[in-house]
């Protein structure tokens, strides 16, 4: 199987930065896309950013500019650089990958176990 361990995450102040990386282990086969997403407080979990295995990524209107994914394929991670972090990014943040193991070949989607993200002063 396939497992993510985040890290990175915490309290900042208004305009502070923050960088959250996610490790992928286990018998992977191939990893497809890695990406974050994060869910506030009575919200529906939302997507970050993404990249691909090639290199290409995506990242949302809310963080542009501020936020920028980046991925390691030798160390299968993927890191969150956030820059001017306001009060509203405040979530708990979930790495995601898009993955196949060894044993089944067959992609799946796989998810950490979340790390809090506090921006307040």
């Amino acid at each position: 199987q396939l497992q993510l361990v985040e890290s990175g995450g915490g309290l900042v102040q208004p305009g502070g930065s923050l960088r959250l990386s996610c490790a992928a282990s286990g018998t992977i086969f191939t990893i497809y896309t890695m990406g974050w997403y994060r869910q506030a407080p009575g919200k529906q979990r939302e997507l970050v950013a993404v990249t691909t295995k090639g290199g290409s990524t995506t990242v949302v209107d809310s963080v542009k500019g501020r936020f920028t994914i980046s991925r390691d394929n030798a160390k299968n991670t993927v890191y969150l650089q956030m820059n001017s972090l306001k009060v509203e990014d405040t979530a708990v943040y979930y790495c995601n990958a898009v993955a196949s193991v060894i044993a089944t070949k067959t992609p799946g989607s796989y998810w950490g176990q979340g790390t809090q993200v506090t921006v307040s002063s």
